[in-house]
């Protein structure tokens, strides 16, 4: 664990990949309503942090551009393709259940979406994803706004909070809500019911 500025995390909304099942990694689909609706309650909770006048990096990809323009209320940012989510090479735009079938092996070990990205033929792999976070981690020198991606974000909690990086693939993984990551420690700032 070592120490990094405040960082407020933003997960991109629902998806109709998501819905489906459907490994995106690289690749993009537009937020289902439910999506815009969980992208809305994290607007609700960001005026009082764009106050603080963090700095704000946005991934390049649709979803998490969507999210932002909705998230942000219009706050300026800057994208980072850094914050890309983890390529899944052969595999992307392929749905879960497809990918069990062809690997049953995969599927006996009930593995964690970040499991099976990792695990894709020609994607990116795990350690050169978490060496790409790592890279944005070091790079944050004023508390910062991060909007990007659930396995993006899973490895992201897991370095900055010191879990280990076999379980960061079982962390929460929640749409909708703000992790704020603070002094090794994380907690979810949600809008109010």
């Amino acid at each position: 664990m070592s120490a990094h500025p405040k960082i407020w995390f933003l997960r991109h909304g629902q998806t109709e990949w998501n819905r489906a099942f459907r490994l995106q990694g690289h690749l993009d689909s537009p937020l289902t309503d439910q999506g815009i609706a969980e992208a809305e309650r994290q607007a609700q909770i960001m005026p009082a942090i764009l106050a603080q006048k963090p700095d704000i990096l946005v991934s390049p990809l649709g979803r998490a551009q969507q999210t932002a323009r909705i998230a942000l209320n219009g706050a300026a940012f800057q994208t980072d393709a850094r914050l890309k989510e983890i390529h899944a090479g052969d595999w992307q735009g392929a749905t879960r259940d497809e990918i069990f079938a062809a690997h049953p092996d995969l599927a006996a070990r009930d593995p964690a979406p970040l499991e099976i990205y990792a695990a894709a033929p020609g994607g990116e792999g795990l350690a050169a994803f978490r060496g790409r976070i790592r890279a944005v981690l070091d790079s944050l020198t004023t508390p910062t706004v991060l909007v990007a991606h659930g396995l993006w974000g899973q490895v992201l909690r897991a370095e900055v909070c010191g879990v280990d990086p076999a379980e960061a693939g079982r962390l929460s993984n929640r749409q909708g809500c703000v992790y704020l990551l603070e002094n090794g420690t994380e907690r979810i700032l949600e809008a109010p019911a």
